[in-house]
């Protein structure tokens, strides 16, 4: 075992499967996930912002939605300096759409309503594009550079 990993087998090997844009939909307790999703349940406990400090320091995400405004202001804290921009979405569209697109759904045991945030994954903006990579890197990589330089606080789009 090794401190400050991810020790869910279940988790640890679907986050591994994660590749740029791939969803992951991190619930509440008692959100409604389609019968065809790789659900990850871990039910009883964590809070949903357990589980998203956890991801926070295991993958790259380059977008959050979430449609919680208390929980947002934790979300601004937990993702400053991560370069990620933030969405709006409702409830009925993460229902709706971006359950149905996620690769991966981890239900946790918070009881906290609407507590519901899509994560889209990316890549490490500065490993990809280094100096010895000789590609330049698109604009919007070069954006996210510089969010993580400033630590820039994300904002609500």
């Amino acid at each position: 075992m090794k401190p400050d990993s991810i020790l869910h087998p279940e988790l640890a090997g679907a986050l591994a499967t994660l590749g740029h844009t791939d969803i992951v939909l991190v619930t509440d307790d008692g959100f409604p996930i389609p019968s065809q999703a790789k659900r990850i349940d871990l039910g009883f406990w964590p809070s949903t912002i357990d589980v998203l400090e956890i991801l926070r320091q295991t993958i790259f995400v380059e977008e959050v939605r979430d449609c919680h405004p208390q929980l947002y202001q934790a979300l601004q804290e937990l993702y400053t300096g991560s370069g990620a921009e933030f969405r709006a979405a409702s409830h009925e569209t993460l229902c709706r759409d971006i359950a149905y697109e996620a690769k991966i759904i981890i239900r946790s045991g918070s009881f906290n309503p609407w507590a519901n945030v899509a994560l889209v994954a990316s890549t490490d903006p500065f490993a990809w594009f280094t100096d010895a990579s000789g590609v330049q890197p698109l604009p919007a990589y070069v954006a996210r550079r510089q969010r993580i330089r400033d630590n820039v606080v994300p904002v609500l789009n």
